[in-house]
This record gives C-alpha cells, structure tokens and sequence, in this order.
C-alpha cells in the first residue's frame, strides 16, 4: 500500500477547498457543487487510508475546515441578498399592482 496516496489526497482536497472558497465567494453555484463532491471523494479517499491522521494531516483538515466555513457563509451571504432582493421586488410589484387601480380624474 503507497502510505503517501492518503496524504496526497488530503493535500489535494486542501487546494480544491482553496478554489472552493474563492468560487463560492464569487457566487458560482454549479462549480462549487463540483468542487465540494471532487474534494469529498479525495477526503473519502483519505479516511479510508489513513485512520489515524497524523499532526500534519490534522492540520491540513482543520484549514479545510475552516475554508467549508468561509465557502457556506459566502453562499449563505449570497442567498440571503437573493432573498432580500426578492422581497423588495414584490413589494415593488404590489405597490405597481395598488397604484394601477387609482386614475388620474
């Protein structure tokens, strides 16, 4: 068994959650829904290699952590402005739907 194959992976899932991050910071939703399932399968890979990580290994896990956290707030950030920008639109939409009701006399 190649014991650096488990290690690769996790570096690899480390680059991809880098990309990930930056992606799902610029409000690309496909391809961070295909960053996310390549990197789970590399991180898949890894825990079926190794069951004890290493300290390096850990702390490649913890910055792959924390790159999820900084990736699900950027995507929750996007769809709450979504939200809200949907919210102003059908308020705008029933004040044109109101307005339209009253003539000029």
């Amino acid at each position: 068994m190649n014991h650096g194959a488990p290690t690769a992976a996790l570096e690899r899932a480390v680059e991809i959650s880098r990309e990930l991050a930056a992606v799902a910071e610029g409000g690309d939703v496909r391809l961070t829904v295909s960053l996310d399932a390549e990197r789970l399968l590399l991180l898949k890979s890894f825990r079926l290699g190794r069951k004890q990580p290493n300290a390096g290994e850990l702390a490649l896990l913890r910055e792959i952590s924390q790159l999820n956290d900084r990736a699900i707030g950027s995507m929750e950030h996007r769809l709450r402005s979504k939200g809200r920008a949907m919210d102003m639109a059908a308020v705008g939409r029933r004040a044109v739907a109101a307005y339209s009701n009253t003539r000029q006399r």
